[in-house]
């Protein structure tokens, strides 16, 4: 259960009601981590205004890649709201259930080629405490991306670890986004986030 209540807008408050309006019109109803960051305008501001940014403008990568790496940071911090909407958005991109269903045994599987396994040990990486993203993973993910895709692959799984660690100290659960089809479980023994 939350720990605080959702803001409710009040008077002439634009930047709640922006906000509330274009994730109902996006995703069928407001998003309770907006109803909570909304306890402080400014900062909702900003938090819709990275979130839009990287949902609109960021474009150069595929987005099952994208989606990967930012379920696998959820998985990994143990976000159950960013998991079931994660999901619900890597379904939603094409991303086979197949893969979800596997991704916390990333390495052992044969479902994810040498990108997606770049990708899942770059999210590993960045999402340890402390993070560690070595010269020779960087160079590896090099040869494969050019710089716009990089700057977006790294901006994406640390904006998902600000989503699901904030997410995570707030309380907030799962909302149903995924119902129906395969949700992404978190990680059960928390070996990636603390090596």
């Amino acid at each position: 259960m939350a720990r605080l209540q959702t803001a409710k807008p009040r008077g002439l408050d634009p930047i709640r009601r922006l906000t509330y309006s274009f994730s109902k019109r996006k995703y069928g109803r407001a998003l309770e981590p907006a109803g909570i960051i909304a306890h402080h305008r400014p900062l909702l501001a900003g938090w819709g205004a990275l979130g839009l940014a990287e949902d609109r403008f960021a474009n150069a990568l595929d987005p099952q890649l994208k989606h990967l790496a930012m379920l696998r940071t959820a998985q990994l911090i143990g976000c159950e709201w960013c998991l079931d909407f994660g999901s619900f958005l890597a379904q939603r991109a094409g991303t086979p259930e197949a893969k979800l269903r596997e991704l916390s045994v990333w390495r052992e599987s044969g479902r994810f080629d040498d990108r997606e396994r770049l990708v899942l040990e770059y999210a590993e990486a960045m999402t340890r405490t402390p993070a560690e993203v070595s010269d020779g993973l960087f160079a590896s993910l090099r040869e494969r991306f050019d710089e716009r895709q990089m700057v977006e692959l790294t901006m994406a799984i640390a904006i998902e670890n600000l989503y699901s660690r904030s997410n995570w100290a707030f309380g907030l659960e799962g909302e149903g986004y995924s119902e129906g089809s395969y949700c992404v479980r978190p990680e059960t023994d928390g070996r990636a986030v603390a090596a």
